[in-house]
């Protein structure tokens, strides 16, 4: 349960606010650290879909059907992801691996909220190509355990999930399955290792120090508290001039007290304290 009743935001009401401790206690999510007016809208579409006419109403069916919890825990973290997405960052993350690779030549990335793990298999990917033979090492993470669970199977992805990944690469690291959707081959899969995990609440995964943390498009609609509690995270869970890379739309206000500095669009590296000091 909640420690306090958090004081509602002036665009929130009453019953939203009612809500959010009911979801807290029901799913262990907590809706306190998303924007209110995004939350407030994505959830009356839902609450429209499944034919409820109020919070209160809402609260007590996901208390009450486990189906539909899950639905909203779903519904809530989002979970929409591909392959290579904005290829150009992509292409511009490629030309960094190889000065960000530690010891023996090796790579240690955390992708946070993986969603169906089209972010670390296009790590992967990119790993085996340029630097094949290596102990690279990926630690993927969600909230979400039915999302990890497809995540795993590294199967059933669609057109749309791999639109970007391109003819030479479908066909050395993809079979296409009977159904028409797409398998990812053993190599890729071997590098990556998947465990449930709430950036809100959760320590870094095991593993840190990591060269390299992947949050891409999970953060845009927390609030701004919010968003600099993960980022501190991933700076403590960064070794000194690692690599935190964002998404296209997102942005890095004021990287400097987090530790950070801006290298390339949705690039900030950790600042290593000593010749911050010294310079």
């Amino acid at each position: 349960m909640l420690d306090f009743v958090p004081t509602p935001p002036p665009e929130s009401t009453p019953d939203f606010e009612a809500f959010r401790r009911e979801a807290y206690k029901l799913s262990g999510l907590d809706l306190t650290s998303y924007k209110v007016p995004q939350m407030h809208r994505r959830l009356s579409v839902l609450l429209t879909k499944v034919g409820v006419r109020n919070f209160a109403e809402y609260a007590k069916l996901i208390a009450q059907d486990p189906q539909r919890r899950q639905e909203f825990r779903d519904f809530v973290t989002i979970n929409v992801s591909e392959f290579f997405r904005d290829g150009d960052r992509f292409g511009d993350l490629e030309k960094r691996l190889q000065g960000l690779m530690g010891p023996g030549g090796a790579l240690k990335a955390w992708s946070a909220g993986c969603s169906i793990g089209a972010e670390p298999y296009s790590l992967a990917i990119m790993l085996l190509e340029m630097a094949p033979g290596r102990p690279h090492s990926i630690v993927a993470t969600d909230i979400d355990e039915t999302i990890l669970a497809r995540a795993r199977s590294a199967s059933d992805y669609l057109p749309a999930d791999i639109r970007n990944v391109g003819k030479e690469r479908m066909e050395r690291w993809f079979t296409l399955d009977g159904n028409g959707r797409h398998t990812l081959k053993p190599a890729p899969r071997a590098l990556v290792s998947f465990k449930q995990h709430d950036l809100l609440k959760d320590r870094a995964p095991l593993g840190a120090p990591f060269d390299l943390v992947c949050c891409r498009n999970v953060v845009i609609y927390f609030t701004e508290a919010a968003k600099d509690r993960i980022y501190a995270g991933f700076v403590d869970a960064l070794r000194p001039g690692g690599l935190l890379f964002i998404g296209a739309t997102e942005a890095i206000m004021q990287p400097t007290p987090l530790g950070l500095q801006v290298v390339g669009p949705g690039f900030y590296q950790k600042v290593d304290q000593v010749m911050a000091r010294a310079a």
